[in-house]
């Protein structure tokens, strides 16, 4: 599984971040970059979390 972040839409509010942060992180400019990929087995559900809590929506997970 795989995650992107849509960087021109991301309002950097770090939901994701806090939410799994083996997977996504803030960069410099303030917004959310996914920085492992594949995302580990062992963190999948929170990256999910992560994906659906997103309030503009610009997380994908894909298998």
């Amino acid at each position: 599984m795989k995650a992107f972040v849509e960087r021109n839409g991301c309002i950097g509010c770090g939901l994701c971040s806090d939410t799994c942060p083996e997977v996504f992180r803030m960069d410099a400019d303030g917004l959310a970059e996914a920085y492992t990929n594949p995302v580990p087995a062992e963190v999948e559900a929170a990256a999910k979390e992560a994906e659906e809590s997103c309030p503009v929506s610009v997380i994908m997970i894909e298998a």
